[in-house]
Parts: C-alpha cells; structure tokens; sequence
C-alpha cells in the first residue's frame, strides 16, 4: 500500500457507537456490514472469542471491498468467568445487569484490520469495569428503554448505563465498542491519514 495514493476506509460494523467514535476523528470511511455469524467455540475465552470475530468481520467484508481497508471489530463481557453477549430479550437484560450489580467485569473489544480478504493486522484491548449495586427496580426501568438489547453484557457506557458504574480501569471508548488511540495508530501505520488525533 502507498501512502502517497489515497486509501478508502470501510467500518465492517453497523453499530452506532463505533460509526460515532470513528467519525469523530474526523476520517472519511464507508460502512458496510460482515452480517457474519457471531458463534462462540466451545472453550474459547472472552479475548480469542473477540479477537476471532474481529478478524471474521473484517475479512468478510475485505473479500467483498479488496480495494479498501477494512476496519473490523468485536466487543465481549465477561464476568465471573461468564461471557455476556447481546441479550436475546428483556428477561436475558435483567439477568445480565443483576449479573454485573456489585461487581466487576472486564470488557474485551478486539480490532482488526484487512486488505485484500487477508487480515494485516489485529489486536484485542481490555478495560476493566465496577458497577454499583443496582436495584430491581434501577434494572426494570433501564431495560424498559430498549438500549439494553442491542449491547454485549445489556448496558452501554454511553447511555443510561453509565450511572451504574463506579469505576472503569482502562478506556471508556473500549467500552463503548472501539479503543481509539490503538485503532487511530494502527490506521496511520497502513497509510490512512489520519486527520485528527483521538485521545483517551
């Protein structure tokens, strides 16, 4: 790849928060969706679970756009030795956050980049997150909104589900569904020009 010649940069992922952060730096990219299957292997821990369908993502989408590159990424709770993806429904919300009320999980969103249907380079990055003691009531009233459903572990740190949190050891935008000051470097070093700094 040159970096002399104009690189076109595709978000393998529909989800709002990461279009949110990636276009924040304010770099130019396309979205397109893996629709991948997102399946766990038996065995597999929360960072490889992640690190896989990372890399999935992007190649899957690379395949598709071989000019382009190809930015795919993949967020996983884990707690308690239990990982949490997207629940099913609103019973499965209010299982998980009575899961995480009172103690601390860790948040593994792993990146991967891809050129040409081949991955060129990938990484998981990890946060570590404590929640308050949350009531039945606190739990009722969030999972009534709706914005648990469609988040791993059934809470977003950008949302109401940041006041269940008492504290959060690594990055929020991790959090959020993409670490950006390793993805803003990994970019930079396959020849996108990166616009704007991104700091934690």
């Amino acid at each position: 790849m040159s970096k002399a010649s104009p690189i076109k940069l595709v978000l393998a992922s529909a989800s709002p928060r990461r279009k949110a952060l990636l276009g924040a730096t304010g770099l130019e990219f396309e979205i397109v969706e893996s629709r991948i299957d997102e399946v766990r292997h038996h065995g597999e821990s929360a960072l490889d679970f992640a690190l896989r369908m990372a890399r999935e993502k992007a190649v899957s989408v690379s395949l598709r756009r071989p000019e382009a590159l190809v930015l795919g990424a993949d967020t996983i709770v884990e707690c308690g030795g239990q990982i949490l993806g997207k629940p099913a429904d609103d019973a499965a919300a209010r299982a998980m956050l009575r899961t995480l009320s009172g103690n601390t999980h860790t948040v593994v969103t792993a990146f991967a980049i891809a050129w040409a249907g081949a991955v060129a380079e990938s990484a998981p990055v990890v946060s570590r997150v404590t929640f308050r003691a949350l009531s039945a009531d606190e739990i009722a009233a969030y999972v009534a909104t709706g914005d648990p459903l469609d988040k791993a572990g059934a809470y977003g740190i950008q949302d109401a589900g940041a006041g269940f949190i008492e504290r959060v050891d690594g990055a929020r935008d991790n959090v959020m569904g993409l670490p950006m000051r390793e993805v803003m470097a990994a970019l930079r070093r396959h020849g996108i020009d990166v616009a704007s700094q991104v700091s934690r």
